[in-house]
Formats: structure tokens, C-alpha cells, sequence
């Protein structure tokens, strides 16, 4: 009876663990001037290994299962794809002109890269890496982002001064909503409902409706040249890097009030929360390396260094 009951128990256990409780968490950092990528173990915080890719790496994506790797090669003209495992890259391919920002969508078959010098989305399929199709987007168009339940891919032009809201099941753009100047990086909430967008020479961040495409609310930040956001998983806080103040301003979702500042370095570019949210990586071009904030105290828990100029960043959990 007691070996019965004790076996139940294992198995629930079992049952019940998380997908990803024995995935390997890696940090995946595009290094501009270095034409690399730093990968950094996220238990340890040791560099693990450098990856050499194309010129000018910046884009970052990873796939939905964990396993690939998405790198856009700006002064290539190509995306490279990187094993998540091996950590070898497998392939590279054309990518339209000066590809920058890059997103899969739901499933892990598309890949839509953003060409800067195209005024225009490349869609790949993600497995052949053999272009579909090109999307017209706005001038200077920067990076994308894919909403949580995988209908939109919005794309910021950081020149035309909007955002064009693709629809995935056409691959065509159902709208086109104006916000403030130098759109950069962008993020939904959990639930989709809402866009936060950080306009760099305006020194905001805008909050976008995505039920109606329109800005509801646009805001100082009290710091200079807000480049990314990231939304914590419960949707209540933002982390807004700002490349010229060097730092991360913690924003209350509701509120839009700044319950923190973080001093992290110079040129604080693009951010990514580890799976379990707790912490922040920022990539600090200028000083060469990610800075790792933690979430429950806000403050630097950590720092890495990395190649030169690091970019992009994104994080995988490898199965």
C-alpha cells in the first residue's frame, strides 16, 4: 500500500512540474562591432561560448521550442541560424537589405525580419529560410514584435514616426497608428490587449489599445533615449532602457508612474526577462557587456562581458 501511494506521489510530481523545469536557460547577446554572439549560461552567468555570425549582428529572435536561433546580419544582408544546443550556426541566408529587428510568429514557421534600408517586412519560411513574400511598412522601419496570441507582428519606423499592425493569418497591414518621435522597441502585455511603445527622441513611452489601434496615453520617462521595454509576466511593471541616461526606469503599467530608476551603464539598448521573470538583462554598448538587473530588488545583481558593441539580445530555454 505505502509503495503504491509512494509511487502516485512521484508520478504527480512528475505530472506536475513545469515543461521547461530541465531546460537550459542561455542568454544569446548580438555583438555590432565583433560580428558575434556572446552565449551566456544563465545559472552560472558564464560565457559559454562566442558564436562568429555576419556583419553587424543586431536582431535576436528565438524559436517557440527553444532549439534555433535567429540572428540578423545588418551589413550582410542575411539571417544566420544558430543550434540553441550545439551552438553552431547551421545556416545562413538572404534576408533582404540591411535586415535589423526580427520575430517568428506563433508556431516557429515565419520568420519576419525587418529591412531598415527597404521600407519593408521579408517574411521566411523558418524552416527553408527561403523568402515568401515582402511587406511594405514605413520609413526606417526598426524591429517587431508578435502578440501574445500570435495575430499581430507590429513594426516600428523609427523615421515615418508609427507603427504598421500586420495581420499574420494575411500578411498584410491592417493599420497604421501614429506615435510619438523615433519609435524603437516595443512590447505587449500578457493578455494583448495593449502596446507599449518607446519613442527615443521624444523621451516617451506610448500605450497603444490594441482592441481600437489607438494611443491612449503618451509619457516622459524622466530619462533620455528610451530604447526597449520589458513587461513583467503578471503585466504590472515595465523596464525601460534608456541608451543616453544609461539607465532602466521600472514604470507601473496602470499608473504610468516611475516607481524606479536603475543606473545601469552607457548606451543600455535591448532587454529580456528570464523565464521565471525574476531577471533582467540589458545590453551596454558601450561598456561591452549585459547587465543584470534583479527584478524583486531592482537592483544590478550582476554583470558579463561580452564582444564589442553588444545589440540584441534574446533568451532560450533549450530543451
Amino acid at each position: 500500500m505505502l509503495s503504491r501511494l509512494l509511487g502516485t506521489l512521484v508520478l504527480l510530481v512528475l505530472l506536475t512540474r513545469p515543461a521547461d523545469a530541465s531546460a537550459d536557460v542561455r542568454v544569446f547577446v548580438t555583438n555590432e562591432k565583433s560580428d558575434d554572439v556572446t552565449v551566456i549560461d544563465a545559472t552560472t552567468r558564464a560565457v559559454v561560448k562566442t558564436i562568429a555570425v555576419g556583419k553587424r549582428p543586431r536582431g535576436v529572435a528565438v524559436s517557440p521550442a527553444g532549439r534555433r536561433v535567429f540572428v540578423a546580419n545588418s551589413n550582410s544582408d542575411s539571417v544566420s541560424v544558430i543550434d540553441a544546443t550545439k551552438l553552431v550556426v547551421l545556416t545562413t541566408a538572404p534576408a533582404g537589405r540591411d535586415p535589423e529587428g526580427l520575430t517568428l510568429d506563433k508556431a516557429g514557421g515565419r520568420l519576419y525580419v525587418v529591412n531598415e534600408n527597404e521600407l519593408a517586412v521579408t517574411v521566411l519560411d523558418a524552416t527553408s529560410l527561403s523568402i515568401i513574400q515582402k511587406i511594405a511598412v514605413g520609413t526606417e522601419p526598426e524591429t517587431a514584435v508578435l502578440s501574445p496570441d500570435g495575430r499581430w507582428v507590429v513594426v516600428s519606423n523609427e523615421t515615418s514616426n508609427d507603427v504598421h499592425v500586420i495581420e499574420t493569418a494575411t500578411n498584410t497591414v491592417v493599420k497604421k497608428i501614429v506615435v510619438p518621435k523615433n519609435p524603437r522597441g516595443m512590447r505587449f502585455t500578457p493578455d494583448g490587449q495593449r502596446l507599449f511603445v518607446a519613442s527615443e527622441q521624444a523621451h516617451e513611452i506610448s500605450v497603444i489599445d490594441m482592441t481600437q489601434f489607438v494611443v491612449v496615453r503618451s509619457v516622459k520617462t524622466g530619462g533620455s533615449r528610451p530604447v526597449d521595454i520589458s513587461i513583467t509576466a503578471d503585466g504590472k511593471r515595465a523596464y525601460v532602457s534608456h541608451g543616453q541616461s544609461g539607465d532602466v526606469r521600472v514604470v507601473d503599467t496602470t499608473s504610468l508612474e516611475v516607481l524606479a530608476t536603475i543606473p545601469v551603464g552607457p548606451r543600455a539598448w535591448w532587454t529580456a526577462l528570464t523565464p521565471d521573470g525574476v531577471f533582467l538583462y540589458v545590453t551596454i554598448g558601450r561598456a561591452n557587456e549585459v547587465a543584470i538587473i534583479d527584478t524583486r530588488s531592482n537592483t544590478v545583481a550582476a554583470r558579463v562581458p561580452c564582444g564589442t558593441l553588444p545589440w540584441g539580445i534574446a533568451i532560450a530555454s533549450v530543451p
